[in-house]
């Protein structure tokens, strides 16, 4: 499918629905990150893949990061080892099965292996939370310019996601990252400093931030401090 497969923004609806259907191939999804999109499987829907931007857009930026003061303890605790894209495959499989999610998750096959496409392409990342050998919690998501956009996360410990998501939001301000897209606005995200923008503003927002130069590199070597447990 040619590049502008998507509708223009005038036409998205107001709910944030964009698009339906279509291949999800790494291209596409490449296309759509870049304009503010991203797929989200529904069961009801006939077609099965729904294609959204909501509005408003709910954004986190890293040099705003706010750590609450117990997470900060945690943190400097030295409880867990942080490490990335160590084993991104075992993050999606995780964050697909853990807790309820194991019979009520739109992380699909489909998406798994398009999104393992993405990674082996150096555009889709995940970050690792370890304690005692065992990976307990992680997130992951597509990096482009200096923006990334966080699809999932999960934890098997307290708190192991939370540190998953500051470790990676400070190592982005270190590296230059200027956006990180959380999508959907949550109780749970607000406690980080999250805000909310018009979609319009968003998109601009995204266009200069994916536009600099690929921060992923320095963010890597930031959040990659210690090896993997075996």
């Amino acid at each position: 499918m040619p590049l502008n497969s998507f509708p223009p923004p005038s036409r998205w609806a107001p709910d944030g629905f964009v698009a339906v259907g279509g291949p999800l191939t790494p291209d596409r999804l490449s296309e759509a990150y870049r304009r503010g999109v991203f797929p989200w499987p529904v069961d009801e829907s006939p077609e099965g893949l729904l294609w959204w931007s909501p509005n408003p857009r709910a954004i986190l930026l890293p040099a705003s990061l706010h750590v609450p003061r117990r997470l900060a303890r945690t943190l400097a605790s030295g409880r867990f080892v942080v490490t990335a894209d160590s084993c991104f495959e075992k993050v999606m499989e995780a964050c697909a099965t853990a807790g309820d999610r194991q019979s009520a998750t739109w992380i699909t096959p489909q998406i798994c292996e398009a999104y393992l496409e993405l990674h082996h392409r150096g555009i889709a990342h995940s970050v690792e939370v370890w304690r005692e050998g065992w990976l307990v919690g992680g997130l992951y998501g597509v990096c482009l310019g200096g923006m990334f956009a966080g699809e999932s996360m999960f934890s098997l410990e307290r708190d192991a996601s939370k540190v998953a998501l500051v470790r990676l939001v400070q190592a982005l301000h270190a590296s230059g990252g200027m956006l990180f897209d959380v999508q959907v606005a949550s109780e749970h995200l607000a406690q980080f400093g999250v805000l909310e923008v018009d979609r319009d503003d968003f998109r601009r927002m995204l266009a200069f931030a994916v536009a600099c130069g690929d921060c992923w590199p320095a963010t890597l070597l930031a959040l990659a401090s210690a090896e993997p447990p075996s």
